[in-house]
């Protein structure tokens, strides 16, 4: 009796008052024809029963009805509204209209709802005030973790990601798969030199033990020098480590070309000079003396003048160096010149240069103190045009020109006192400076290089780190039915569409997902794709979701869409409102592109039938009012804003369920699959297995 609801219960009690009524007339009716005797009365005695029992069982289902209505729902209601405050966190008041016939139940009940939440919230204040400071110091930590240059990662022993920052996200962030936390780490980096990095601190038993290696990134596209040591303290999980990385690709290369021109000078020129050698031995085999040498130190001439050109470009391999912003640079020296008494006017285009702004804005400002002291000169223009494969850099001014001989002199001085000097400066960057007298407008110039369009900084790579250290000692199940329902990741996901009718057609236009992670909604794992249908989408459709044909023109496909979010979902349990509606859409297209969708799926409307009741309104906007989920307007019938707002629902949901001592994955499921009349489940035995 316990498994069956109050309104269940009641109901059977009324059946069985019904029954035993019945039985009791029936009883009554027989003993009084026998004591009778009289078989002319049968016929009245069978009509009397009848309508006497039908009278009887027209009563007790009306005040059934009146009982079931007036006292057992809202009773219901008021318990599944305590379950959610006490568990969902849910702060407003109890509705009591419904529940007028309850005496002072209902008011009872939302005193005590009220009094919960005022003593949450005066808990909470205290907290709040008394980790103000730790909350501070924490978000200090984190801007200073997010943008360290190394990528650093915290893994768990399984080798599943835990931490990384934003640097880490921009390494990891091309591979074929989105960086999410609780994902393996050898989805985004090649396998064998972090498992034996991570053997060899294992096997060496010292904790304070650091490990360096070199490995790839699963396309190859970079190349990263690493650092691991075992994590310490790690909430149990003594096989965690700490992981930093630095992408080496550039240096490797600069290295390489580096080797390649000393041994291109060891390969050619020791040969050229042993011919010279020999030629100036032994000139009477020739016939005229001196005649091979000629040739001989012409050829060893070009190969050094190669030489010497491939060496410019090798020289700058090893200075520090960073790709600065044309107008940055631009900007910097205008406040150098103005702090000098001096003007500058700039014109300069949206370039990326590889250079050490530091030393080029002293450089130029040195050469221009000493411009002035010959020209008298007050007013300068700086130019940085796009020269291909680099960009000239000129600044000029109205005066007299100078003299190459004390540009050649002013080139040998130090910038400042204990700097280098500019002809070091210019070397470094593998630049000469060059002065010219064009349109008797007097310059200096010279070209950085190499030289990168800017481009703008992609959303979802802004500053953060992303973390959850209860993922250390989370426990691992090997079957999801005995799994417990927050040490499962969950892809809450969903769509927007041409129409309600696949089968006749209609596709995919938006597609939105989020993680929910340790029980937690990741605010950073974030899947959010416009799709081009290919089909025009309906008038009456974008009226409902927003999304155009203007819009989604330059869109991915469908295909693809479908192939990147199966991605972002592998290996956690997916989440929709109405799943087999979206699901559907899912579906068609996995014999097409060869893939599976075998996530098992949580409904939140069959969950929120297990939370409330089967009879409860269980639409998205009905679960997000009741359990105190808001959702902007703006973003309502959104795919994004929808998954927002189904996994802040879910969330809530859950915490009831775990209330009711359904916190096991199967337990929920059993559940979920005794109000299949509503929604049908989606989980057969290939996902759940």
């Amino acid at each position: 009796m316990t498994r069956i609801s109050l309104r269940g219960r009641i109901l059977l009690f009324f059946v069985a008052l019904a029954a035993g009524t019945v039985l009791a007339l029936a009883a009554g009716l027989w003993f009084g024809y026998h004591r009778e005797g009289r078989p002319d009365m049968l016929n009245a005695f069978i009509q009397s029963a009848i309508a006497a029992g039908f009278l009887i069982l027209a009563l007790i289902t009306w005040v059934w009805y009146l009982f079931d209505t007036h006292l057992a729902r809202p009773i219901d209601n008021v318990a599944s509204a305590m379950r959610a405050r006490a568990h969902a966190d849910v702060a407003h008041d109890i509705e009591t209209k419904d529940a007028r016939y309850l005496g002072d139940l209902a008011a009872a009940a939302s005193a005590t709802a009220t009094t919960l939440a005022q003593t949450r919230g005066a808990l909470a204040e205290q907290v709040q005030r008394e980790t103000t400071r730790l909350s501070s110091d924490k978000n200090k930590l984190e801007k200073l973790l997010a943008d360290v240059p190394p990528a650093v990662l915290l893994c768990t022993g399984r080798h599943h990601l835990v931490f990384y920052n934003g640097v880490a996200q921009q390494f990891l962030a091309g591979s074929q798969r989105p960086v999410c936390l609780d994902r393996n780490i050898f989805d985004y980096l090649s396998e064998g030199p972090i498992r034996d990095a991570h053997h060899r601190l294992i096997e060496g038993g010292d904790p304070d033990a650091v490990v360096e290696f070199i490995c790839l990134s699963p396309c190859g596209r970079r190349r990263l020098a690493g650092r691991m040591r075992l994590a310490g303290d790690n909430g149990g999980d003594h096989a965690a480590y700490v992981m930093t990385l630095r992408d080496v690709t550039t240096e490797v290369e600069a290295y390489a070309r580096r080797d390649a021109l000393l041994v291109d000078v060891f390969q050619q020129v020791r040969p050229a000079l042993s011919d010279l050698r020999r030629a100036a031995e032994s000139p009477e085999q020739s016939g005229v003396a001196g005649a091979p040498v000629v040739p001989q130190l012409q050829a060893l001439d070009r190969l050094l003048a190669e030489l010497e050109a491939r060496f410019e470009t090798c020289r700058s391999d090893g200075w520090p160096m960073a790709a600065a912003d044309a107008r940055e640079l631009a900007g910097q020296l205008r406040r150098a010149l103005e702090g000098q008494g001096f003007t500058l006017d700039i014109d300069v285009v949206e370039l990326a240069v590889r250079c050490n702004t530091f030393d080029i804005v002293n450089l130029l400002s040195h050469l221009i103190s000493h411009i002035h002291g010959v020209t008298s000169a007050t007013q300068y223009r700086l130019v940085i045009s796009d020269a291909g494969a680099a960009a000239d850099v000129a600044v000029s001014w109205v005066g007299s020109t100078i003299q190459p001989e004390a540009l050649d002199a002013w080139l040998g001085e130090a910038v400042f006192e204990g700097g280098m000097t500019c002809d070091s400066i210019l070397k470094a960057h593998g630049n000469v400076l060059v002065v010219d007298c064009a349109d008797d407008l007097p310059s200096i110039s010279t070209r950085l290089h190499p030289v990168e369009r800017l481009r703008p900084v992609a959303a979802d790579l802004s500053r953060h780190v992303v973390y959850d250290f209860d993922l250390l000692s989370r426990l691992h199940y090997e079957k999801i039915s005995d799994a417990r329902l927050d040490a499962l990741t969950y892809v809450v996901f969903d769509t927007e569409t041409t129409g309600l009718l696949p089968e006749q057609g209609d596709e995919i236009v938006q597609i939105a997902a989020v993680r929910i992670v340790n029980g937690k909604r990741v605010k950073n794992e974030i899947f959010n794709l416009l799709v081009n249908p290919g089909r025009p989408i309906p008038p009456s459709s974008s009226a409902i979701h927003g999304v155009t044909d203007a819009m989604v023109a330059d869109a991915v496909s469908v295909q693809e869409a479908v192939r990147q979010f199966h991605r972002f979902a592998e290996g956690a349990v997916l989440v929709a409102h109405n799943a087999p509606f979206d699901m559907e859409f899912l579906s068609r297209r996995e014999r097409e592109l060869g893939l599976r969708f075998l996530n098992p799926i949580l409904d939140t409307v069959l969950v929120s039938a297990t939370a409330f009741g089967r009879a409860e309104t269980h639409t998205l906007d009905a679960l997000a009012e009741r359990l105190g989920v808001s959702i902007d307007e703006d973003d309502r019938h959104t795919a994004l804003g929808d998954a927002i707002a189904t996994a802040d629902v879910f969330i809530k949901l859950k915490d009831m369920l775990a209330g009711r001592g359904l916190s096991r994955f199967g337990d929920v499921l059993a559940s979920l699959r005794s109000h299949q009349r509503l929604v049908r489940d989606l989980n057969d035995q290939a996902r759940v297995s």
